[in-house]
Formats: C-alpha cells, structure tokens, sequence
C-alpha cells in the first residue's frame, strides 16, 4: 500500500486526487508543516528538501520499494504506474505535461507567494502583494483562455494537468474575491465539473480530516514559523 505523507495544502491536495483517480491503495502520513515535522531526521530521508507530499510505494519500479517527492513527479509517477491520467499518443502526452509544468512553474509559485503575502506577511510588503496577485491573475487567464476552447487543459480528456491545476484554482473566489472570479467564466466552469467527480469529492473529504490534524497556525510557534518562511534567525539576508 502506497504511503503518502502530507496535510492539507493544494500541493498535497493534487497526490490525494490522483490517488483517488487512480484507484490505488493508500495511507495518510500527517506531517504539520507548522510545527516542523517536515524537518524531522526521518522525514528529511524522504526529502532532503523538507517539503510535502511524499509518496513511498513498496512496490515501485522493478518490484522495490521506491520513494517519490516534488507533486509534478509523483503525478507523473503514478499516471505511468497505472496507465491512466496521461494521454497515450505522443503530442496528447506532451500537451498535458507542458500545462502540468505550467502549473508547477507558474500558477503554484505565483498563487503560493500571493497567499504568503496576502496571509504570513507583515505589513510594508504591498510592491509584493501587488505583484504576486498580478502575476497569479495573469496566469488565470491564460487557463481561462485555454478552457475557453478546450474542455480540460490538455485538451478533451481529463489528466494530470488538471489534477495538479484545480486545487490552486478552485481558491480563486476565497483568495481573490468573487468579483475577480468572474473575469474567468472558463475556469469557473471547469472548477465545477471537476468538483462533480466522485473520486474528487473523496479526496476532498480525506483531505479535511487530514488538515484538522495539521492545518492549526495558531498553534505553530514563532521559531517553526520563522524556520518554514526562511526568515528571522533562518533568513539567508
């Protein structure tokens, strides 16, 4: 059975769908990043980048035990493992990792730093709040604009991309406000349906007992805080 390590994050989020999707068992791991646990000597076996999700499948490539970090790669991993999630003709295949690398290049880093700053910043940061809000419309609306002729991101069929894409995007009217949600009727549309699947919705239900566990901010110290943001005594400058 398949191990994943995580909490509640979009990141972690794209592992549990894909999970669900594909049908494969699996056990949760809870690691609440807002109290280190991703800084564990156990945990930093796993990925010496101290990030979640991780998978442990024991039995990976070749019949070994193989551990799979980073969201795009685990994505990856599993669509090829099982056969499904990524088209099997070349040019479908390579449709959908460009959007999948699109998100992990684009949408995750602009939408996570908008968040940073929106949500951990203290005050005096508005040039980045601006600019990281900017940058997370922007990509928005290239998706939009894709969805507007295609019924998922790599085109007809459902996949990785969309997977790694919906649980950033479906926060748009939480993170953005309503108002700035409906400049993009596409993505509203392609939120829903995916919202309908019912691997989706089990992922989802998972997913919230998992964050009750190890989503609590006002229970993280100071020091764990300031060591997860790279800042205070963890600062580089």
């Amino acid at each position: 059975m398949i191990k994943l390590y995580g909490m509640g994050s979009p990141n972690v989020v794209k592992v549990y769908i894909a999970l669900e999707e594909v049908g494969l068992p699996y056990e949760v791991a809870p690691v609440d990043v807002f109290t280190g646990k991703q800084f564990d000597a156990d945990f930093l076996k796993l990925n010496p980048n101290a990030k979640v999700p991780v998978i442990v499948d024991p039995n990976g490539p070749g019949g070994k035990p193989y551990t799979c970090f980073e969201s795009g790669a685990i994505l990856l991993y599993l669509a090829e493992k099982t056969g499904k999630l990524l088209p099997s003709d070349q040019a479908g295949k390579y449709d959908a990792i460009q959007w999948l690398m699109t998100q992990m290049s684009t949408v995750g880093p602009m939408f996570g730093q908008m968040v940073h700053y929106i949500r951990f910043a203290p005050a005096g940061n508005d040039y980045s709040k601006s600019r990281y809000i900017t940058q997370a419309t922007r990509v928005s609306e290239v998706i939009d604009q894709r969805l507007a002729s295609n019924a998922y991101l790599a085109g007809g069929e459902y996949g990785v991309a969309d997977i790694a894409t919906y649980p950033w995007l479906r926060n748009i009217p939480a993170l953005m406000g309503a108002e700035a949600a409906a400049k993009f009727p596409n993505v509203t549309r392609w939120v829903k349906q995916i919202d309908e699947r019912s691997a989706v919705k089990a992922a989802l239900a998972k997913v919230d007992r998992v964050r009750a566990e190890t989503t609590q901010f006002d229970k993280a110290t100071a020091p764990n805080l300031d060591k997860m943001f790279g800042r205070g005594a963890f600062a580089a400058a």
